[in-house]
């Protein structure tokens, strides 16, 4: 054996004083190294910064990770993006303190041209994305490949989201429930499925915090941190979103039972938590801001914060919501929510996702101090599946290999019909709104602003004749109609030790709730640009 490995050594090592072999030394072949991929993100507003740069973060370690910041009418402020990039991993731990400055499409187009990654993640509104994939197909030879996605919770599937991303090669969704409708409305709409699956990146680590019943906070100041952060939770965080509840009228309701919560329970801070300062842009536009509808005799105990939802938690004895993803945040850590259904259930609202989580509760259950805890029964087809099931990691290696090989395929758009040059200049401008200054672009919007002002007055008009009936699915429920499994004060169990099976498996089927999708029903109006982004 000594002789062999001695051999080996000589073969290696030439010149070592062994007999000469006239240059042609014997080599054994040394192994392939393995390829280190790299994947730029692309980002715009706060929620897509958000998911994308924790996204690219749970990637393999092996992988070189980068990040765009494109300029739109609606791009994040390099506040809202602090804030955004708070708890990446040492690959994109840097833009914390140093986020991209905003940086325009065609100058990342070219970047990408000129030294064209593996793949990039497109995580920009829904018209900006068909505009970067579209010029990414255009103008960049061996393209890489493309993944896009929706940030946070994205049930009902909406046509519009899958017709601006219709080009890329992978598009990530975040529960098998959410996959099981893309995939239908896909289909229906003529376009070729191409879901891929990942745990939403902010709500990971969970499946031992399942519960199902009711939380009575009792006596809640001074609760510890078990993490063992020594940090005080002392705060109901209401996590506002910019359009659900849309009414001014409903908003200003919400922000009374806040007051009245406050009142209620003085040792608590009741926080609004928002997603913007004054003057910063949201991915969805937001009409009545919150911070303007607070009363001036307020309690001191209601505070309006913005920063990063994940600090907020860190203090946090409940959270309440509408429908905000920050609920599912939440539950990742055990903390008791509520997602307030006193204005109903429906897609208008974004809560038809949680009948039967165990979360659903009014405005009566906030004053009381009365939270829940997420059923076992509806975690793994929403949200809170095994890591095992994630496949968009998979899939996109799969795809680099592909085009390593160049056998990726383009994929159509979905968009039939582009016309010509002045429309597409026209969609460009759209998207990019002052951060387009092309002649060209200027041409179509004293073209098309007219056209679209009609067509927004018509859809005004047919509403006032004929308004639309909001689809409600379910009535308003509470916590107090929800199985009585006992209260359970949140200074009796620490936040986080919720035991899981409090609700029995299967007491709520999976899939009772059936899937749901907006359908292509008046596609001409839902496409209808200066709306959702999509």
């Amino acid at each position: 054996m000594s002789g062999l490995v001695d051999g080996i050594g000589a073969l290696d090592v030439p010149g070592d004083g062994g007999e000469s072999t006239d240059g042609l030394e014997a080599r054994l072949p040394a192994a392939p190294r393995p390829r280190v991929r790299r994947v730029v993100g692309l980002v715009d507003t706060d929620s897509f910064a958000k998911w994308g740069a924790h996204l690219l973060a749970t990637a393999p370690a092996d992988w070189e990770l980068e990040l765009r910041t494109v300029a739109t009418p609606r791009s994040a402020s390099p506040g809202q993006l602090r804030s955004a990039f708070r708890g990446l991993d040492s690959r994109l731990a840097h833009l914390r303190t140093d986020p991209p400055a905003p940086n325009d499409v065609d100058t990342i187009v070219e970047e990408l041209r000129r030294d064209p990654p593996d793949a990039v993640l497109v995580s920009v509104i829904g018209p900006v994305a068909e505009l970067v994939l579209d010029e990414v197909h255009r103008r960049v030879p061996n393209r890489p490949v493309l993944v896009s996605g929706l940030p946070g919770i994205s049930f009902p599937a909406k046509w519009k989201g899958i017709f601006f991303r219709a080009r890329a090669d992978l598009f990530v969704l975040h529960s098998h429930r959410e996959v099981r409708a893309y995939e239908e409305l896909a289909r229906e709409g003529g376009v070729e499925p191409h879901f891929a699956l990942a745990t939403l990146p902010f709500a990971r680590s969970v499946s031992g915090h399942a519960g199902g019943h009711a939380h009575d906070t009792g006596s809640t100041r001074d609760v510890r941190d078990t993490g063992g952060t020594g940090a005080v939770r002392d705060s109901v965080v209401f996590a506002a979103q910019p359009s659900v509840p849309f009414e001014r009228a409903d908003r200003a309701l919400v922000v009374e039972w806040l007051v009245a919560t406050a009142r209620a329970h003085p040792e608590w801070r009741v926080v609004i938590k928002t997603r913007a300062a004054s003057g910063e842009h949201q991915t969805h536009r937001e009409e009545h801001p919150y911070p303007d509808l607070v009363p001036a005799d307020a309690p001191a105990n209601l505070v309006v914060e913005s920063g990063p939802m994940a600090e907020h938690l860190d203090r946090a004895v409940a959270l309440v919501t509408i429908s905000s993803t920050a609920v599912l945040e939440a539950a990742a850590r055990g903390i008791p929510a509520l997602t307030l259904t006193d204005f109903g259930i429906g897609r208008h609202l974004i809560n038809e996702v949680f009948v039967s989580s165990g979360l659903e509760g009014d405005a009566v259950d906030l004053l009381d101090g009365r939270f829940g805890t997420v059923r076992q029964s509806w975690m793994r087809d929403n949200y809170f599946h095994p890591p095992s099931d994630d496949d968009w990691q998979r899939r996109l290696a799969e795809l680099m290999l592909r085009r390593d090989d160049g056998t990726l395929v383009d994929r159509a758009p979905a968009r039939r019909s582009r016309g010509g040059v002045l429309r597409r200049a026209w969609e460009r401008k759209n998207a990019l709104g002052g951060a387009d200054r092309s002649p060209l672009g200027l041409a179509a919007l004293v073209v098309g602003a007219p056209i679209r002002s009609v067509k927004r007055l018509v859809r005004r008009v047919r509403a006032l004749v004929d308004p639309p009936e909001l689809a409600v699915v379910a009535a308003p429920t509470s916590q107090r109609a929800a199985p009585s499994f006992g209260a359970v004060p949140v200074g009796a169990v620490p936040v986080g030790a919720v035991p899981v099976g409090a609700v029995p498996v299967g007491a709520v089927p999976v899939g009772a709730v059936p899937v749901a999708s907006e359908g292509l029903r008046d596609r001409e109006q839902q496409l209808v640009t200066g709306g959702d982004p999509g």
